[in-house]
């Protein structure tokens, strides 16, 4: 079956051509036609700049149930007892913060995993994002006790996504102890991450292997962190990705807590340590890698190593403005996430990687629309297993999404510039149309799947806190 959509304006790649149409088969774009001046019978009009689907290369989608519930301070903000809705103390540090997520994590089951879920990735699409990249490790029951069907979490993440409408890489985690056996400050206690931990990276491996790829579903990997998979493991990790040509995305300095620990532990920092293993590589991608040494970034890019900048949530918990610019002039290729999902909006991740590059230099211009854009989409694309979407060309998946160019942050500068205009001025609540493998997802700003996502949000995240 043929469809065929008619954008007003497409961003191909370095370029804004008006009246442009797209011709799918099967779920991919067959034909581009340029200089389609009007939309021809049959064809469905996309009205403003339509551009790749983007791509969220990092989510933990039960953290959406912590938005607005972590922001009230340490014992002085608007909660009287100076605790969070869910009746954890507020947090004031990232790791008092990862106290709180794991109270969430606790509360969590199959079934109320995959409502949260759904209504988490429905959000994602409504923002434009076509694939995402979910960093899973929720794996057990509470006190580590495997499910009947030991991949039911993944499972329901799977079929949320389906649900929704989105195409995931579930990057399924190897979070096996709770540190470097060397003791730092905040560290969690072990209570809360037996629902985590398979035990050992080869007991990982087993259950992992029972997951499938599908039509919109592939299978990942990844190490929660150096200070989560004990040194002598991370090679069966790296492995068993390796012997299926996936990805494998791991958290990697994102706290200097991390850094000094491993110093402590290992003699060298958690980058030097990964590459000692044969961790790194250009089907890995390192989450944050915001607190590197020069060497550190050598290694990276000499490996063409992925980098995933998350921007929003980077610094919502005060993490720091890592070294994006001087990563990618090393060869690593950048990538974007949600993360902590503090807010979902994939044009605020893109521009706020420029934004925080020009606070931490005082100048402007590190990256043009054009290269904010390519993070967004093909290379976050490429950093989750699908180096086949992102590009608006035949061949590519028909994943694309269109921003509005007449709404009040949007309306006024020349078409030519919509590009600059959607990455420095749009934001999620402009997107108007949502396509994934050729099927309209989001139709003039409503997803066509789940009617009401805010209610769906809304009972889901209440439902955690009884």
């Amino acid at each position: 079956m043929q469809l065929t959509y008619w954008a007003e304006y497409a961003w191909l790649d370095t370029y804004v051509e008006p009246g442009v149409a797209l011709d799918v088969r099967d779920g991919r774009i067959a034909v581009v036609r340029t200089g389609v001046e009007a939309p021809e019978p049959g064809a469905t009009v996309l009205r403003g700049l339509t551009i790749p689907g983007l791509a969220n290369a990092h989510s933990h989608a039960f953290h959406r149930a912590l938005r607005g519930t972590v922001q009230v301070g340490s014992g002085t903000g608007t909660s009287p007892q100076g605790r969070g809705a869910y009746g954890e103390r507020a947090p004031d540090s990232f790791w008092t913060w990862r106290d709180v997520m794991y109270g969430i994590a606790q509360k969590l089951t199959p079934e109320s995993y995959f409502a949260l879920a759904r209504a988490t990735y429905a959000e994602m699409v409504l923002a434009g994002i076509t694939a995402v990249g979910e960093f899973h490790y929720l794996h057990h029951a509470p006190g580590g006790t495997a499910y009947s069907d030991p991949n039911a979490m993944g499972e329901a993440l799977i079929a949320a996504a389906a649900d929704a409408g989105i195409r995931i890489t579930l990057l399924d985690t190897a979070y096996l102890s709770s540190g470097f056996g060397v003791k730092h400050r905040g560290e969690a206690p072990n209570k809360h991450q037996l629902r985590f931990s398979d035990g050992t990276a080869e007991a990982w491996a087993e259950r992992v292997s029972a997951l499938k790829d599908s039509d919109h579903a592939l299978i990942g990997a990844a190490i929660h962190s150096v200070r989560a998979v004990p040194a002598g493991q991370l090679s069966t990790v790296a492995q068993w990705a390796a012997a299926r040509q996936a990805p494998l995305h791991v958290h990697l300095s994102e706290q200097t807590a991390e850094n000094d620990a491993c110093l402590a532990a290992h003699g060298c920092t958690p980058t030097r340590l990964l590459a000692d293993h044969g961790v790194l590589g250009p089907r890995t991608t390192g989450v944050h890698n915001t607190h590197l040494t020069d060497e550190d970034i050598a290694l990276l890019g000499g490996t063409t190593t992925g980098t995933c900048m998350c921007p929003t949530t980077e610094r919502d918990l005060a993490d720091g403005i890592g070294p994006a610019a001087a990563l990618q002039r090393a060869g690593s290729p950048l990538s974007l996430g949600s993360d902590s999902h503090a807010v979902i909006d994939l044009l605020e991740e893109a521009r706020a990687m420029e934004l925080n590059e020009r606070l931490r230099t005082r100048t402007r211009g590190h990256w043009t629309a054009a290269a904010l854009l390519r993070a967004a989409a093909a290379d976050g694309h490429a950093a989750l297993g699908r180096p086949d979407a992102g590009r608006l060309e035949p061949g590519a998946l028909a994943d694309f999404t269109t921003v509005a160019l007449d709404s009040v942050r949007t309306a006024g500068p020349l078409p030519r510039l919509a590009a600059e205009t959607a990455v420095f001025a749009a934001t999620a609540a402009d997107v108007r149309h949502t396509i994934v493998a050729g099927r309209h997802v989001v139709r003039d700003g409503a997803h066509t799947l789940i009617p009401d996502v805010p209610a769906a949000l809304a009972s889901s995240i209440a439902a955690l806190r009884g």
